[in-house]
């Protein structure tokens, strides 16, 4: 019996991230001179860090 292709499995975990304060990390995509820049944004406080394991 074949195997099924790896873009057919189902299941994908995602990774959720808190900040100490206790609200959710985010991704987001700015704009900034002209260039995408991704940061990771806290919905509760509004705190921004460059990666979501910074908040610790």
């Amino acid at each position: 019996m074949a195997q099924a292709s790896k873009n057919s499995r189902v299941g994908s975990n995602t990774h959720k991230f808190a900040c100490p304060c206790g609200g959710e990390v985010k991704m987001r995509t700015l704009f900034r001179n002209g260039k995408a820049q991704n940061v990771a944004v806290c919905e509760k406080c509004n705190r921004q860090e460059r990666r979501p394991k910074d908040f610790k």
